[in-house]
């Protein structure tokens, strides 16, 4: 029950609460109220998605599965979910990643990387063309990169050693001076969600501290930084997921600013998508006919066009028994499936879309 109240606590904080989603509730801006009633409107006049969602009955032998905030699937259709569940581990107090694959039948297959030194608190897993799998943990400020085998072949990051921050904050006392910084090259501050382009360069959403995107060249030579702290273009409110097109454009969700930045390749800036709520994870489905996909905290689900143009939405995790952080990530299977994995359910849904219901009703 406290862990559904804290997080409760960041959703309203980053002003993506159900109640301020359907427009109500007390503390609200006048500028967020304005946001949900155009979120609203729109929707009422897009159609409402047809689904089915099937919740996967995935287990761990002699473990419960915690929180699956990861999700993604390789190209034989094995499943990798990335979930905050407890482990003995080098990391500030006890750890909370562990990464777990489930084969095309969902039985559990094996975990990747037991006791890695970034395994600390987890943020999402996805799948690249190569079937190489990577963690991204926001605890430890590091992703990793397992070839097909499981051996780890790239590491990103570097998170902060147990003994100096001890020393550091509990016995010389200090505290943080700057709450969002600019952020230096070669480190994250508590990084999101990573994807790639077409010539295998590699893009962090970076973060929760930082407020950039970062690109980094596929054989790990750090690149170029786009981003700070604010409501501007290039500015970023916790960047909370990242995914790409064919067409090598870059795709940040922009959580705290209610928007989807695109950028090319370069990070040179292309447009801004501001239809879909919060997005807490968005994920393109694969080419040549591709659609771009966005989740909110909430459980809705979006589907765009790669212009920008909402197509349909869905409301998923009805009757779940939680309000919040009902999407993490989302991985899109084709132009018509989605997994989801959250926060609050403890779950990974398969959710299909059947067709569309006509024009959506008040919520």
């Amino acid at each position: 029950m406290k862990a559904s109240i804290v997080f409760t606590a960041i959703v309203i904080a980053a002003g993506v609460g159900v109640v301020a989603q359907r427009g109500g509730g007390r503390g609200v801006s006048p500028e967020m109220q304005e946001a949900l009633a155009k979120q609203e409107a729109l929707e009422k006049s897009t159609p409402r998605l047809q689904i089915t969602e099937d919740v996967l009955g995935l287990t761990v032998p002699n473990h419960t599965i915690g929180e699956a905030v990861g999700v993604s699937k390789n190209s034989k259709g094995h499943l990798f979910v990335f979930t905050r569940s407890g482990n003995v581990g080098p990391a500030k107090g006890a750890t909370a990643s562990q990464l777990f694959e489930f084969d095309q039948t969902l039985k559990f297959v094996k975990q990747w990387g037991p006791d890695n030194y970034a395994a600390s608190f987890a943020h999402t897993v996805r799948v690249d063309k190569y079937d190489n799998v990577w963690m991204t943990d926001e605890g430890a400020n590091m992703i990793v990169k397992f070839n097909p085998q499981g051996a780890v072949s790239m590491v990103l990051g570097r998170k902060t050693e147990a003994i100096d921050y001890l020393e550091r904050f509990s016995e010389r006392g200090e505290k943080e001076t700057e709450r969002y910084t600019a952020g230096a090259m070669g480190t994250f501050n508590r990084p999101t969600d990573v994807t790639w382009d077409g010539q295998d360069n590699i893009f962090v959403s970076d973060g929760y501290n930082n407020s950039r995107v970062v690109k980094i060249a596929k054989d790990g030579k750090w690149v170029k930084a786009l981003g700070t702290r604010g409501a501007g273009p290039n500015q970023f409110n916790t960047p909370h997921g990242i995914t790409s097109d064919a067409n090598n454009r870059v795709y940040v969700a922009d959580r705290g600013n209610r928007r989807i930045q695109v950028f090319d390749n370069d990070l040179n800036p292309v447009k801004i998508i501001s239809n879909v709520g919060a997005p807490w994870s968005i994920c393109t489905s694969p080419a040549p006919n591709q659609f771009l996909f966005s989740g909110d905290g909430n459980g809705k689900l979006y589907k765009l066009d790669l212009d920008g143009n909402l197509v349909g939405w869905a409301q998923t995790s009805e009757g779940h028994g939680q309000t919040g952080c009902l999407v993490h990530e989302i991985h899109c299977e084709s132009a018509n499936v989605v997994y989801k994995g959250d926060c609050s359910t403890w779950t990974v849904e398969k959710i299909t879309i059947k067709g569309a219901a006509g024009r959506s009703s008040a919520q």
